[in-house]
């Protein structure tokens, strides 16, 4: 079977990065997922929550949003409840794979822009905010605020589900729609799995079995994502001869 766009089942659209798209920020890019696009920024913090304080350690934390025109219809600028439930999965994915220990007491605010969205909009957050992550901790490392790099794993996240039947994985708006269920499997380049989060729509069920099926074309569709990840921050990581 091929989709509505040409690609087979288990085939990830294309995901292109621009890096330090924004001046002033100390990470950003620019990442493209079809025609998913994000605005992610890592902006350093000198300060951390109160639970954290005297601890020695650092905190990572993000924050997503859609810009009006994202979708075919305008919706209001101000966010809802799924945002504050996207952001919550974007930060907990990037601090999955950090040190906190070693940020001392910093934090690091991870901004997601979505401008433009086709579906799948927190897997391509969650791939920028790290390659934005990655960037900023890099210039700090660089600068030796860091003995150790605090970032010890890569992370992708991919959505899967089954559409008429059909079990495919990164899911367009239109497929997302029709989907008879849906999740999102993050996982690290180790093939560890952080999160997996999703459902059933109509008052389905899921069935273990197909549970486990979509989990593994979720880490199988992954390794895509990191040979992206590897190859935009190629300079960055024979640098820091990462991982070590």
């Amino acid at each position: 079977m091929f989709r509505g766009d040409g690609r087979k089942p288990d085939e990830v659209r294309k995901i292109s990065v621009e890096i330090n798209y924004i001046k002033w920020a100390e990470g950003s890019c620019l990442i493209s997922l079809g025609d998913t696009r994000v605005i992610c920024t890592a902006s350093i913090l000198n300060s951390v929550p109160p639970f954290a304080r005297e601890k020695g350690i650092g905190w990572i934390f993000a924050e997503y949003s859609m810009l009006p025109r994202s979708v075919d219809t305008r919706t209001s600028r101000t966010q809802s409840g799924r945002s504050y439930e996207l952001q919550r999965i974007i930060g907990r994915a990037l601090r999955s794979v950090c040190d906190l220990s070693l940020l001392g007491e910093r934090t690091v605010a991870i901004d997601c822009d979505v401008i433009q969205a086709d579906g799948s909009t927190r897997c391509a957050s969650i791939i920028g905010g790290y390659i934005a992550l990655f960037i900023a901790l890099y210039k700090l490392w660089k600068d030796g605020i860091f003995v150790k790099f605090p970032i010890r794993r890569m992370v992708s996240a991919v959505s899967c589900g089954i559409v008429k039947g059909e079990r495919m994985v990164d899911l367009t708006y239109a497929e997302d729609s029709e989907a008879e269920c849906d999740i999102t499997v993050v996982s690290t380049d180790r093939g560890e799995i952080i999160e997996v989060q999703g459902g059933v729509e109509n008052g389905g069920f899921m069935t273990r079995e197909v549970f486990d099926e979509l989990v593994d074309m979720g880490i199988r569709a992954s390794h895509y994502v990191f040979s992206v990840e590897r190859e935009v921050l190629s300079q960055f990581l024979k640098d820091l001869k990462f991982p070590d």
